[in-house]
C-alpha cells in the first residue's frame, strides 16, 4: 500500500520552494545538484512526493539553511501538543508564496540603509491604508 502525502509534506515542500526562489535558484539547478530531474523537485515542492530526512538534509545544505528552517512553527497533527511556538502568521506564508512577495523581500533585504527601508515600510503602509479606504467606499 502506497503512503499518501499530507499537509506537513506540502508545507515542507512549500518552504523548499520559497527558499529556492528567494536565492534565485531554478528547479533544474537544484535537481542537478541533487542528482534528480526538475520534475522530481516539482513533486517535492508541491508535496506530491515525500522528502526523506537524508534528502532534506542535503537540500538544506544546498539552499544554505539549517534543517530546522523546514520545520520551524509546524503544528503537530491530530490534536497532539508539542513545544513549537506559534510560528509565523499566515500572511507571511501567503506573501512568500507569491512571485511579487518573493521579489519584494529579495530586493528589500538588499537595501542596507535603514532610513530607506523605513521609508519603504511607510510607503507600503500608506498604500495599504489607501487601498483599504477605496475598498470600503
Amino acid at each position: 500500500m502506497k503512503k499518501s502525502t499530507g499537509s506537513i509534506d506540502k508545507e515542507i515542500g512549500s518552504r523548499v520552494r520559497m527558499r529556492r526562489v528567494s536565492i534565485g535558484m531554478s528547479q533544474e539547478k537544484l535537481g542537478d545538484m541533487l542528482g534528480l530531474t526538475f520534475q522530481q523537485v516539482q513533486k517535492y515542492e508541491k508535496g506530491m512526493n515525500r522528502i526523506s530526512v537524508a534528502r532534506l538534509v542535503e537540500i538544506a545544505r544546498i539552499l544554505g539553511v539549517d534543517i530546522d528552517f523546514f520545520f520551524d512553527g509546524i503544528k503537530p497533527t491530530k490534536g497532539e501538543s508539542g513545544f513549537a511556538d506559534g510560528g509565523a502568521p499566515a500572511y507571511v506564508a501567503d506573501m512568500m508564496s507569491t512571485p511579487e512577495g518573493l521579489q519584494l523581500v529579495r530586493h528589500f533585504t538588499g537595501i542596507k540603509n535603514s532610513k530607506v527601508r523605513k521609508s519603504i515600510v511607510q510607503l507600503v503602509a500608506s498604500l495599504a491604508a489607501q487601498d483599504e479606504v477605496e475598498r470600503s467606499s
